[in-house]
């Protein structure tokens, strides 16, 4: 255990003293990291990581990536794409360089289901549980990238985690001072591009290494990053992100408190590559329509006259996605006793972000005489364009604004009874305010917005009501106790885990605006003054008002874990888990009385179970597993473009199984060879509810019994998970070179729950050289060279699918890219 026990190797015997974090923690906290022995190791430390693959000994399947194997992809790459590499994980690229985000699933589960966390805080948008993967930690501040498929830990601050975590963990301080410096240039070299699209970006690190008498430490790193659209003459990403890390020892037993703070700005337009089921991709084909960004100009007002908008800033292309995130992160370890150990994380993080989009606003009243968002109109009773008259339509920047503020703390008491048996008991609390708006602001006469964040000057109507497309406020809160216990059994060659949780949500949601129907929760946004008119008008609609809903859930753990060698392993693990519905959803329940069942969505909850076998050596790490999981009320959700919001549909009881595994093996020490491969069947036991009636379109997919519509979806797969998936990486050293060539075939996926249509499976490779610079006196210095999609495959990458969705928009895949890399360490 933890304290005084032996870890043993193929060849040797080694005493292990006092915890401290000298390999990678692979769970989320670091009071899980303490509890499941990833920290381990003051005397005979050892990297058991292989050509930068881990598979950690827990009952749980989990594979994390390393620095080792992260350095080598794209400078500023998101590390989601570099876990494209894990088996059961399929990211898809929105562009080449990780500054346009992508979607991605892990064993067939959506982001959405899916907790990422950085230093055990969570990611997840706490309103409808999105992930924004062009927002992460560069690659240069991270230590590890873990993947836990199919479970979370107990003090797992999330409230829709059913489908696995990822956990981010951030370098630590290095006691010797020191400093690096990169640069990249890259572009795009795809088949059919008709012009260059240059890619910049500068990152800096400095390591202050122990300053002061007390043995702190600490290092700040800072990056800019700059490209054009992979799929548009217009437009592009402007990035800059800053981190840093102080660490304090206490004592000499591993005690420490440390801060780590992180920031991130985007300012980018969306990539500008709208899928179409009707096209057939070739390389040429995906530039075919490129939006050239060519000059226009807005609708010159005319004094008197009742001026109409033009299309002048309004394509797709021309949105923008703006971000602003931060978070601060404190870890924390203290010695209470010889066999007593408390842990405190707290953090905070903060979110400004929009989607963009443009509407049409009207300078007069509706036809009730109203001013407001009504019907999808802003009415505002001003003059917007400055010609002196109440005449106008004009147009206008419209996104759907969300600003967060959310704090929270994990704290874990782990208590060793003896060197055999150890328990632990956690709190966790989150708390995240959650402002969800719709506020419009004005255009330049080019088209371009004043500002990107309308929220910041928005326009007002003339009764001083401001113009909202959406105005709702939620708290979403956690409050979650758990508890687990770990022994060790038979000379530790058996580790047994038995735990649960039991988090308390709840959703405090306030709806500023009147629904009109049931959904997602938009509706009509006007003066509180003009309430009873407006009803008076639209006697079906509901007013504003406040609910909050609460969920709850006893969920069991158990995980055992068994040594046949030092080297082999078998495992096996059990979890229930829930998840709430997301915010979205719940706004639009508000459109039902509080008596109706239908006011209170049903939460999502299912049971996960795993087998596996694991083999750990000096040159080998394997591991492989079947998985179950079944769900009840399984909400299946895809975001939909039009509204900026996610539509979500039940789709009952669905069962999911496969199998996936993975082997890193270093046959001698210049040749890494690492493969991976899953496969997937998802199997829906009903079929689902459509409304009322049929669409025409739906044909045999749809029918009617005793007044209600059904699709068929019994005995189909959900949609957007592919059915396998399977890959290489082979990694070669020669004198300074370095050459590294991985590939990855990913298969079919169905973009509906009807499975009517079908996205092609496609192979996407990679190339690596690096040239190291240690002969010239650089001793930590090299030169890169990166070509993604090496062989310019051409494929359909984040699709929004739907229960019977037969178009979307969407994203082709990143073409093929080049770039070139100077890292000088100091």
């Amino acid at each position: 255990m933890k304290f005084h026990s032996v870890f043993k190797t193929a060849t040797s015997t080694l005493a292990v003293g006092t915890a401290f974090l000298a390999v990678p923690a692979f769970a989320q906290s670091t009071g899980s990291a303490e509890f499941e022995g990833d920290a381990i190791v003051v005397t005979g430390a050892r990297e058991t990581a292989v050509g930068g693959i881990d598979v950690p000994q827990t009952p749980k399947a989990k594979v994390a990536i390393t620095k080792e194997l992260i350095q080598h992809q794209t400078a500023g790459q998101t590390i989601n794409e570099t876990l494209n590499l894990v088996p059961g994980v399929s990211f898809t690229n929105n562009d080449p360089w990780g500054s346009l985000g992508g979607s991605f699933t892990v064993r067939g589960f959506g982001s959405d289901r899916i907790s990422q966390t950085v230093d055990g805080i969570p990611l997840n948008d706490s309103g409808n549980y999105a992930l924004y993967t062009n927002q992460m930690l560069d690659p240069e501040v991270i230590e590890s990238a873990t993947v836990s498929l199919g479970s979370t830990d107990v003090d797992s601050p999330t409230a829709s985690a059913a489908g696995g975590t990822i956990n981010i963990r951030s370098l630590d301080a290095t006691d010797e001072m020191g400093a690096m410096v990169s640069a990249t240039y890259g572009d795009i070299i795809a088949r059919g591009d008709p012009g260059s699209r240059p890619y910049y970006r500068v990152f800096g690190m400095i390591q202050t290494g122990v300053f002061t008498p007390f043995g702190t430490k600490a290092w700040f790193s800072a990056s800019s990053a700059r490209n054009d659209s992979s799929f548009s003459n217009y437009g592009g990403v402007d990035k800059q992100q800053y981190n840093g890390k102080i660490y304090q020892p206490i004592g000499d037993n591993g005690d420490f408190i440390s801060i780590a703070g992180h920031y991130n700005q985007n300012r980018n337009n969306f990539n500008g590559s709208p899928y179409r089921n009707t096209v057939d991709l070739t390389p040429a084909s995906r530039f075919y329509d490129l939006y050239d960004g060519t000059p226009c100009t807005t609708d010159t007002p005319e004094a008197g006259v009742a001026d109409s908008p033009n299309s002048c800033g309004s394509p797709f292309e021309r949105r923008y996605n703006p971000s602003n995130t931060g978070n601060i992160r404190v870890a924390s370890r203290f010695t209470l006793a010889d066999n007593l150990i408390l842990n405190v994380e707290p953090y905070y993080q903060y979110v400004k972000a929009n989607g963009g989009g443009t509407s049409t606003a009207y300078e007069y009243a509706n036809a009730d005489g109203l001013l407001g968002q009504i019907g999808g109109g802003y009415y505002a009773g001003v003059d917007l364009n400055g010609d002196g008259d109440l005449l106008d339509r004009v147009r206008v920047l419209s996104p759907s604004q969300t600003q967060t503020n959310r704090i929270g703390v994990i704290a874990n008491l782990a208590y060793d009874i003896n060197d055999q048996n150890r328990v632990r008991l956690s709190y966790t609390f989150d708390r995240a305010k959650h402002r969800q708006s719709g506020q419009i602001g004005l255009l330049q006469s080019n088209g371009e917005p004043y500002d990107v964040f309308p929220v910041n000057d928005p326009i007002f109507t003339a009764d001083g009501f401001m113009l909202n497309k959406r105005d709702r406020k939620s708290i979403a809160m956690l409050n979650q106790i758990s508890a687990e216990y770990r022994g060790s059994f038979v000379d530790d060659s058996l580790i047994v885990q038995i735990g649960a949780r039991m988090p308390f949500f709840q959703r405090e949601l306030n709806q500023y605006c009147f629904n009109t129907s049931p959904g997602d929760g938009y509706g009509d946004c006007v003066a509180s003054a003009d309430a009873a008119a407006y009803l008076a008008a639209n006697p079906d609609s509901v007013a504003p008002e406040s609910r909050t809903l609460n969920y709850k859930k006893f969920l069991p753990t158990l995980g055992l874990t068994y040594k046949f060698t030092p080297e082999a392993s078998v495992f096996v693990s059990y979890a229930k888990n829930l998840s709430v519905p997301g915010t979205d959803d719940l706004y639009g329940a508000i459109y039902y009385p509080k008596s109706d069942a239908r006011s209170k969505p049903t939460p999502e909850t299912s049971d996960a179970f795993d087998l596996g076998f694991r083999y750990q050596s000096g040159n080998i790490q394997a591991q492989v597993a079947a998985w179950y999981n079944t769900y009840n009320n399984r909400l299946a959700s895809a975001y939909n473009v039009e509204c900026d919001c996610n539509i979500t549909s039940n789709l009952g009881k669905v069962d999911k199984y496969g199998v996936d595994g993975s082997i890193s093996w270093r046959p001698i020490k210049p040749i890494l060879v690492y493969a991976f491969g899953s496969y997937l069947k998802s199997d829906i036991k009903s079929d689902t509810i459509y409304g009322d009636t049929c669409s025409s379109s739906l044909g045999d997919s749809c029918y009617v019994s005793d007044g209600v519509a059904y699709v068929t979806t019994d005995g189909k797969r959900e949609r957007g998970a592919p059915k396998y998936t399977y890959g290489a990486r082979v990694q070669g050293t020669l004198g300074p070179v370095e050459l590294g060539f991985q590939v990855k075939r990913t298969g079919a996926r169905f973009l509906n729950d009807i499975n009517t249509v079908t996205l092609k499976g496609y192979t996407v490779a990679d190339l690596d050289v690096r040239f190291s610079l240690e002969n010239y006196g650089l001793e930590k210095s090299y030169v890169q060279l990166n070509i993604t999609n090496l062989f310019d495959e051409v494929y359909y990458g984040s699709v929004s699918g739907g229960l019977t969705t037969s178009s979307s928009y969407g994203n082709i895949g990143a073409p093929r890219a080049i770039s070139g890399t100077l890292v000088v360490g100091f």
